[in-house]
């Protein structure tokens, strides 16, 4: 089969995964659903992933992959930044990839622990460029800080956002449980998260 035709039932595929994802949970998407979401028969979709965790991380790899495109522009469009400016547009990219937060916040292990290695492999180079990106838009923005508060940074900023989804967007039962347990909450929407950390670990 040639290469380009596996790319784009490929793209079918995980274009109808994200669709699902949009209002189903991760658990109640099946190969079947996904299948009756595009062209061709369930049974097909085995002939370009083996897994449904493999479609969900080719999902996530291309999340990364749209986010790379963000930073580059934010990268390339601004010549300087401070801290508040650098803060507002990285939390801007961030808030735009709410389907990226959600994966990372609810399912990695999951999806990587039933992907082929090869799967995995081409996930993690996407995962790899956008600290990459991240790094060179520190590198780029403040040029004084050392290269150990630049990796300190990078290495706390990636953990940041695997918290941000759930705490970000609680249900209607979760404030309620929340409530009857007497445990304060403050809603802050997933920019406001994100550029508050930012700012955080900048000081």
């Amino acid at each position: 089969m040639e290469k380009d035709i596996v790319d784009i039932r490929k793209e079918e595929i995980i274009n109808a995964c994200g669709k699902l994802y949009e209002s189903n949970n991760f658990k109640d998407i099946t190969i079947k659903s996904i299948g009756e979401e595009t062209t061709f028969s369930r049974t097909s979709i085995y002939n370009y992933f083996q897994t449904k965790e493999e479609i969900f991380l080719a999902l996530l790899k291309r999340e990364y992959e749209k986010w790379i495109d963000d930073l580059n522009g934010m990268y390339e469009e601004n010549s300087e930044l401070e801290k508040e400016e650098f803060a507002d547009k990285l939390a801007r990219t961030v808030a735009k990839r709410k389907n990226l937060l959600k994966l990372l916040s609810m399912n990695m292990y999951d999806m990587e622990e039933n992907s082929r290695m090869e799967e995995l492999v081409e996930f993690k180079q996407a995962y790899g460029n956008a600290i990459k990106m991240v790094r060179k838009c520190v590198d780029k923005f403040f040029s004084k800080l050392s290269n150990e508060e630049k990796d300190e940074f990078i290495f706390l900023f990636f953990p940041l956002m695997y918290g941000i989804y759930p705490y970000a967007e609680v249900t209607k039962k979760q404030k309620e449980a929340m409530k009857k347990a007497d445990v304060p909450f403050k809603y802050l929407s997933i920019y406001e998260i994100t550029y508050k950390g930012i700012l955080k670990l900048l000081n």
